[in-house]
């Protein structure tokens, strides 16, 4: 039957429901202990995040956009520099790069998989390219492998933009793993996500690790001493808690929304359609469902009428932003069309099979129109 409720974007009451209790509790034993910056359940976090992306070190910060400024400053990457990035995605990938005081070169992503090509990378490089930064959109890692393969031969650096890919992984290995470095967010609606928000970065080197710590830290790697200019950029204990108490279900969550992006390929794939792709030997976390349609403001308003959210991811890409409009203009024609063409529709571990139903059967009637 068709569900009468309106179905959010995501359902973030009924995902941190059962852990209400346990967090509040929680809560109450940070505040008991007055222990609220850089304390036990930070570190606690920082070694789980590790450990489930393959790597050595986790560092918290206060953002996924901080995580990605600081990889770069830990890179030493900065002003006369050029750095990489997706056209296709969230501003955060290319705010970081200028953060650093280097600039950002737009590239236009695979017309399948939405995310960078080894081909489009070394089209775009010139002799002051320094480092790439894919981005594993919508929980669909980059082609890790190849853009390695091309960072190694060309001398490149590598930083991995996990922000939507928690838990994805390239056959049995993790993002986030295969670059220098790997960020995260932990933005409320993220896959795996706080109530505020936080971010962290991944390491194997304890060199970039020990660096890290300190430029978050005001630049501190000893109390009032101050070797560079850093950054306030710590993530304080009650998020690491909220998250600690989530990280065990990760796999549970995942799995969750592997089966609603199941269940909306059957009810969908016989339609006039592009559906989320998929590789062969790449773990998709499905942080969002994102469909290509013709017409889709249209679809968007059925939506609505019928109390289904529904989100567009991204209507401008980045070379087409006022930020960046002093920048040499860039042709990226993928980007432009999957801006007037992409779709999201509500995932979350919690979705049911009847909302899918019913999302289903409004799209249905609306191209049957």
């Amino acid at each position: 039957m068709p569900s009468a409720s309106p179905i959010p974007m995501v359902d973030l009451r009924s995902h941190f429901a059962p852990l209400r209790e346990s967090i509040l509790q929680g809560i109450g034993q940070i505040l008991d202990q007055a222990s609220f910056i850089l304390g036990e359940q930070g570190r606690a976090l920082e070694s789980r995040v590790s450990t489930l992306s393959g790597t050595a070190h986790g560092i918290g910060c206060a953002s996924g956009t901080d995580a990605l400024m600081l990889a770069l400053r830990a890179l030493e990457i900065g002003p006369g520099d050029e750095v990489i990035v997706p056209s296709f995605t969230f501003i955060a990938t290319a705010e970081a790069v200028r953060y650093v005081g280097a600039t950002p070169v737009f590239v236009d992503v695979d017309p399948r998989y939405y995310t960078l090509t080894p081909e489009g990378v070394e089209a775009a490089m010139t002799s002051r390219t320094r480092a790439i930064i894919p981005v594993h959109l919508y929980g669909l890692p980059a082609p890790m492998d190849d853009l390695m393969a091309l960072a190694q031969e060309k001398g490149l650096l590598v930083v991995e933009d996990c922000a939507q890919a928690i838990g994805a992984t390239i056959g049995d290995r993790p993002v986030g793993s295969f670059g220098q470095l790997g960020c995260f967010s932990f933005f409320p609606s993220k896959n795996l996500g706080g109530a505020g928000d936080g971010g962290m970065v991944v390491t194997s080197s304890g060199d970039l690790a020990e660096r890290l710590r300190g430029l978050r830290n005001h630049g501190s790697w000893k109390t009032y001493h101050h070797d560079v200019l850093g950054y306030n950029s710590r993530l304080d204990e009650i998020q690491a808690l909220i998250l600690c108490r989530l990280l065990p279900q990760i796999q549970e969550y995942t799995a969750g929304r592997q089966r609603a992006a199941a269940l909306y390929d059957a009810a969908l794939g016989d339609l006039d359609l592009v559906l989320p792709p998929r590789r062969e030997g790449y773990g998709h976390v499905f942080h969002q469902y994102t469909l290509q349609i013709r017409d889709r403001d249209r679809l968007r308003v059925a939506l609505q009428a019928a109390g289904i959210a529904s989100a567009i991811y991204y209507p401008i890409p980045g070379h087409r932003q006022r930020a960046f409009a002093d920048l040499p203009p860039a042709s990226c024609p993928i980007s432009d069309f999957l801006s007037g063409n992409v779709l999201s529709l509500p995932m979350f571990p919690e979705l049911r099979e009847e909302q899918v139903e019913h999302i289903a059967s409004v799209i249905r009637q609306h191209l049957a129109v």
